[in-house]
């Protein structure tokens, strides 16, 4: 049998992908610009995600067609949760990630550099942790550009005790464009709606912003060594790519997470 709502989901994701590019393009240019200038000027553009939005995080790097100069940080007690019940269950990561105080027993493991930037995602932009490390960031220098469902964020009242969200502690908000709730079908006769829209749209902002500050970065005369599979350069030029981005990623964080030479 058929389904009547076959290819829905497809048709309002598509439609989505095309108002962010519409209304978020800018604020997407802005953040590709800030990441560039940071990584021209030896910075790293550091991202933190909870729960599902640790997918857009790890998009960034390591992947193919990616570079260093992004920091992916994926706290597993907040992200680990694919048995969903049991040791390191759901129901955990989702308590640990409303925990007040636990953001700054993270950043404590970090010596930002001037020049460096925070990304953060969050879909409901409510939570205690991802807040707090925009809080943490901003308080030590840096910028925060926060990736966020402003419907969610607009909704009700804020649950941190500040009384602020996400989109409050922000030097730049990429909103999501999803619906409160984020999934974007309704079946009808039932109650709750169906698969969300937020992963999507995360990965179409991450991809962009790759993409525009590689372009950035070629044409101010510094070539990022991409993650290329053997397929498309062979296999001692890809091993050479891997080695070089792996290196470059690690010399840039070595000093940020020993504290030397921090400015």
């Amino acid at each position: 049998m058929s389904s009547s709502l076959a290819g829905l989901w497809s048709t309002k994701a598509l439609q989505l992908l095309q108002n962010l590019m519409d209304q978020q393009g800018a604020n997407i240019s802005t953040a590709a610009q800030w990441c560039a200038d940071s990584i021209l000027n030896d910075g790293v553009v550091h991202l933190f995600g909870t729960g599902h939005s640790r997918i857009p995080v790890e998009e960034m790097f390591p992947r193919y067609g990616s570079y260093a100069g992004f920091n992916p940080m994926a706290e597993l007690s907040m992200t680990f949760h694919t048995q969903v019940v049991g040791s390191n269950g759901q129901r955990q990561a989702m308590f640990i990630e409303r925990v007040e105080g636990f953001a700054d027993e993270i950043l404590k493991n970090w010596q930002f550099h001037k020049n460096d930037i925070l990304i953060i995602f969050s879909v409901g932009g409510k939570t205690a942790v991802p807040i707090e490390m925009a809080m943490g960031a901003r308080k030590r220098g840096i910028k925060v550009i926060a990736v966020t469902s402003m419907a969610s964020n607009k909704a009700g009242s804020a649950n941190h005790s500040s009384g602020t969200t996400l989109s409050d502690n922000a030097d730049l908000v990429i909103d999501l464009m999803v619906p409160l709730g984020d999934a974007l079908v309704e079946i009808p006769g039932m109650q709750t709606p169906i698969g969300p829209g937020s992963t999507m749209t995360a990965i179409a902002i991450v991809n962009e912003i790759k993409v525009q500050v590689a372009e950035k970065l070629f044409a101010s005369g510094y070539t990022p060594q991409v993650l290329t599979s053997s397929a498309v350069v062979g296999e001692v030029e890809s091993k050479r790519l891997f080695d070089a981005a792996y290196a470059e990623h690690a010399r840039r964080l070595s000093s940020r997470l020993t504290g030397s030479n921090a400015s």
